[in-house]
C-alpha cells in the first residue's frame, strides 16, 4: 500500500482531483490533508472525500513533534496541491525526493516567493509570453528551485487575460498531476 499526505492551503481542486483518480485503486491511501489555512475549503472538500484533515500552526510546522509525527505516518510521498508555505529543512531532509510540488508555470521563469496563483498568471500575461504550463518538480530548500519531473505546455492567444490562462493552467494540472503522482509512487 502506498501512501499520500496532501498539503493544502486553498480551495483543494488538485486534492479533489488526485483522490478521485485513486478512489478506486487499492493500492494507494491518502492518510491525512495536512491544512495551513482554516478557511479554505479543500477542508470541506476532505470531509466530504472522507480524508482526515490536520490543520497546523506555523510554530508547529518547523516543529521536531511535526515532523517526527509525519514520519508515523510512514508515508511514501508528501503531495502540495496548493500549499503556500515554505517547507521546513527539517521535512525535507526526513522525506528526500519524496515531496513534490505542482506550479503553474514553467520553472525557471515565474517561480519563487511570491509568485503562486493570479500572480503567476498575472506576469506571464504582462510579460507577452507566447507559452506557460505547469512544473511538478521535487521540493527543495528553496522556493520553486527542486529538480523538475515534468512540464506541460499550452500556449497563449494574443488576447490572453490572466483568468483564460489560469483555466488553461487548471486543466493541465487536472491532467497531469495525479498521473504523475501515479508514476512517481510506482514506478521511481
Amino acid at each position: 500500500m502506498k501512501r499520500l499526505s496532501i498539503f493544502v492551503s486553498g480551495n483543494g481542486t488538485n486534492l479533489q482531483r488526485i483522490a478521485e483518480y485513486f478512489k478506486d485503486n487499492h493500492d494507494v491511501e491518502i492518510v491525512n490533508v495536512v491544512c495551513n489555512n482554516p478557511k479554505a475549503y479543500a477542508i470541506e472538500r476532505a470531509k466530504k472525500l472522507g480524508i482526515p484533515v490536520r490543520m497546523v500552526t506555523k510554530a508547529e510546522f518547523s516543529s521536531a513533534d511535526f515532523i517526527e509525527e509525519m514520519a508515523g505516518l510512514k508515508l511514501d510521498l508528501i503531495v502540495l496541491a496548493g500549499f503556500l508555505w515554505k517547507i521546513p529543512a527539517g521535512l525535507i531532509e526526513a522525506y528526500p525526493r519524496h515531496i513534490v510540488n505542482i506550479h503553474p508555470a514553467l520553472l525557471p521563469k515565474y517561480g519563487g516567493k511570491g509568485f503562486y496563483g493570479e500572480h503567476v498568471h498575472e506576469a506571464v500575461v504582462a510579460a507577452k509570453e507566447a507559452f506557460s504550463g505547469i512544473t511538478i518538480h521535487y521540493v527543495n530548500e528553496i522556493y520553486d528551485s527542486g529538480e523538475i519531473i515534468l512540464q506541460a505546455y499550452t500556449t497563449l492567444d494574443q488576447k490572453e487575460t490572466p483568468d483564460s490562462l489560469a483555466a488553461k493552467i487548471h486543466q493541465l494540472e487536472q491532467a497531469y498531476f495525479p498521473v504523475t503522482i501515479q508514476q512517481l509512487l510506482f514506478w521511481s
